[in-house]
């Protein structure tokens, strides 16, 4: 079912900013936007995450970061110290990429020990785990759902925008189907307009990953004028 207000379609939003180039001043703007708009996050790269907690403190806007980004080729170990540092540093939620090369191999047990060591280091903040579907198959990719709900992760996502190919309304499905009613599922890369953002609520999806959050809204409202 869609949002029926322009308030809610801003809460399903992740107002994102992870190109390597962002500066300080490009993440100021990010958080002054969320907070305008009413996100419900924004999400930065780590080591921004001190810079946005600040510019967040006592606002109703998560901050999320991402752990393992973009390949998530570096250990369990890596990533484990790496979400325990955000979360020190005031993150609210982690977004990590899963170890493609594994679950390209088949090997299950290593992805699920792998989210499963950043879940355990976030504490109780919430995890995502990213599937990067445009390199699995459709059999990989639920597999990497399953995975994430076992190894106790709260939401399954799409991709990191830095991949072959986005988000899509049959991936958003697919993942819903394997996950159920109860873990998240958020879509992410390459939704730039309502009708986009519509289309991956309506297929399942849970929460969007946008750098184009401001544009949507500005759209939707101007549809309702």
């Amino acid at each position: 079912m869609l949002p029926k207000t322009v308030a809610a379609y801003a809460k399903y939003i992740d107002h994102t900013l992870l190109k390597p180039t962002a500066t300080p001043n490009e993440i100021r703007s990010l958080c002054e936007d969320a907070i305008r708009y009413g996100f419900f996050s924004v999400c930065v790269n780590p080591a921004y995450v001190p810079l946005s907690r600040s510019l967040l403190e006592n606002e109703a806007v998560a901050l999320c970061t991402v752990v393992g980004f973009p390949f998530g080729a570096t250990s369990p170990r890596n990533k484990a110290q790496e979400t325990a540092w955000a979360v020190e540093h005031g993150a609210d939620e982690i977004d990590m990429v899963i170890n493609l090369g594994w679950a390209k191999a088949g090997d299950w047990r290593a992805v699920q020990i792998d989210i499963n060591e950043v879940v355990r280091a976030a504490d109780d903040k919430l995890v995502k785990v990213i599937i990067e579907n445009c390199y699995l198959s459709d059999e990989e990719k639920a597999a990497a759902c399953q995975c994430s709900v076992d190894a106790g992760a709260h939401f399954v996502k799409t991709s990191t925008g830095f991949g072959t190919a986005g988000a899509s309304t049959e991936d958003v499905a697919l993942m819903r189907q394997t996950v159920g009613p109860d873990i998240g599922v958020k879509a992410s890369g390459g939704i730039r307009n309502l009708q986009v953002m519509q289309a991956m609520i309506e297929a399942g999806a849970s929460r969007i990953g946008a750098s184009s959050g401001v544009a949507i809204i500005q759209e939707l409202t101007e549809s309702l004028d």
